[in-house]
């Protein structure tokens, strides 16, 4: 893909992010390819599903990915019982972005099809971090759909997150995962449907 080419032709320290769902193994697969040893960003929240964990590890070793697992430094195992909002800005909007400090382009797995929070989002755009620090952030995979990233999946042997033969279809941490509660919309089984971001994506003003 020429915005994956054209990004690292451009990038002095990229990286990837990954949460390991199906969309983020396949660019990550594409990435590999040419870049094989990307920096790939896995939040370590505290909260993920066993199958997470155990899927990043074997893919990992198997990719021979470069892996980093970000962090909190003082990880609330808990906290979404109080606050989501908070459980979110500590577990994975604080460690990520201060670990983006030292990239200047972000790939992400991001698709205009997930959500209308993300209906009008850019292949590449300026990204602006909490410090001010402006980083590109790279949506491939912008135009894509479930469909597509799939294809990808079974034409390349990619093996997928097996929390999706239970019926998951959008995976994040255990406690506000459930399978989709609108069965045509498949973010709708994130925080109870109760919003649509975790932070991560959202721009400082």
């Amino acid at each position: 893909m020429n915005v994956i080419s054209d990004a690292l032709a451009r990038a002095k320290a990229p990286c990837i992010t990954s949460s390991f769902q199906a969309e983020c193994v396949v660019l990550t697969h594409m990435l590999l390819q040419t870049s094989p040893r990307i920096p790939v960003l896995f939040l370590d929240t505290v909260h993920h599903f066993a199958q997470t964990y155990d899927y990043r590890d074997e893919l990992a070793a198997t990719w021979n990915m470069n892996l980093i697992n970000l962090r909190a430094a003082e990880p609330q195992p808990g906290l979404w019982q109080q606050s989501t909002d908070q459980c979110c800005a500590v577990h994975k909007v604080g460690p990520l972005f201060s670990a983006l400090e030292q990239y200047d382009f972000w790939f992400t797995a991001l698709r205009r099809e997930q959500s209308p929070s993300r209906a009008n989002l850019r292949e590449v755009e300026p990204f602006k971090l909490p410090s001010g620090t402006i980083i590109q952030r790279v949506s491939p995979l912008a135009s894509w759909t479930t469909r597509d990233v799939w294809k990808y999946a079974k034409e390349h042997a990619i093996p997928l997150l097996p929390l999706y033969e239970l019926g998951y279809t959008s995976i994040g941490c255990e406690p506000c995962t459930t399978p989709p509660l609108d069965p045509d919309n498949p973010r709708s089984g994130r925080w109870q449907g109760q919003k649509l971001e975790c932070g991560i994506h959202l721009q400082a003003k």
